[in-house]
């Protein structure tokens, strides 16, 4: 069995299986009801939940972090963060 010592790691890991579980279920959703249009709208309510994990995953590890990462190193990784999210809106 794996040992998870790091509070932050355990959450990080949940909220991605609670990702992967939603993403599974919706899939499901879809080859159940058969139908483009309602697998449309069903990917369309997914387009919620991975900026939101997103956002959770990368807080958790950035208070993760932040006792042991430099002042400069935080900025660096906040700066990171944030380009992603520019590039994100810039598509």
């Amino acid at each position: 069995m794996l040992q998870v010592v790091d509070k932050i790691v355990l959450g990080m890991a949940g909220v991605r299986f609670l990702s992967a579980t939603i993403e599974f279920s919706a899939a499901l959703l879809m080859v159940w009801f058969g139908r483009v249009e309602t697998a449309f709208k069903i990917n369309a309510l997914l387009a919620i939940v991975g900026p939101t994990v997103l956002l959770t995953v990368t807080s958790l590890g950035l208070i993760g972090l932040a006792g042991k990462s430099s002042p400069l190193g935080m900025l660096i990784i906040v700066c990171g963060v944030v380009l992603i999210f520019v590039g994100i809106n810039k598509l």
